[in-house]
């Protein structure tokens, strides 16, 4: 069983920048994506990046431009980076991974998710 813990939210002004963390520990298997989503109170959860097994990544059209999506496979740390931030970017974010093939472009199916890390863009 794989743990992940995310890290490096906060509160920022619109315009600014932050990078998440998401430390993998446990059991990991050697084929597995990994994934960025992100949820507001009332809404379903969205992919926001994700990196498949291949080295492969994806980005959500709203963030393409803004954000990048990295692994450090050595450190079991996946990372978003984030720039230009805007205020319809709050929102929790979350890491997760899933194995044998499956889609970490959407939140269903997704084997390990993280407690979730807050981000707060001001106007």
């Amino acid at each position: 069983q794989v743990q992940l813990v995310e890290s490096g939210g906060g509160s920022v002004q619109a315009g600014g920048s932050l990078t998440l963390s998401c430390a993998a520990s446990g059991y990991m298997r050697t084929s597995y994506c990994m994934g960025w989503f992100r949820q507001t109170p009332g809404k379903e959860r969205e992919g926001v990046a994700a990196i498949d097994s291949d080295g492969r990544i994806t980005y959500a059209d709203s963030v393409k431009g803004r954000f990048s999506i990295s692994r450090d496979s050595a450190k079991n740390t996946l990372y978003l980076k984030m720039i230009s931030l805007k205020p319809e970017d709050t929102a929790m974010y979350y890491c997760a991974a899933g194995y044998g093939g499956t889609d970490c472009r959407v939140a269903n199916g997704l084997d390990a998710w993280g407690q979730g890390t807050l981000v707060t863009v001001s106007s």
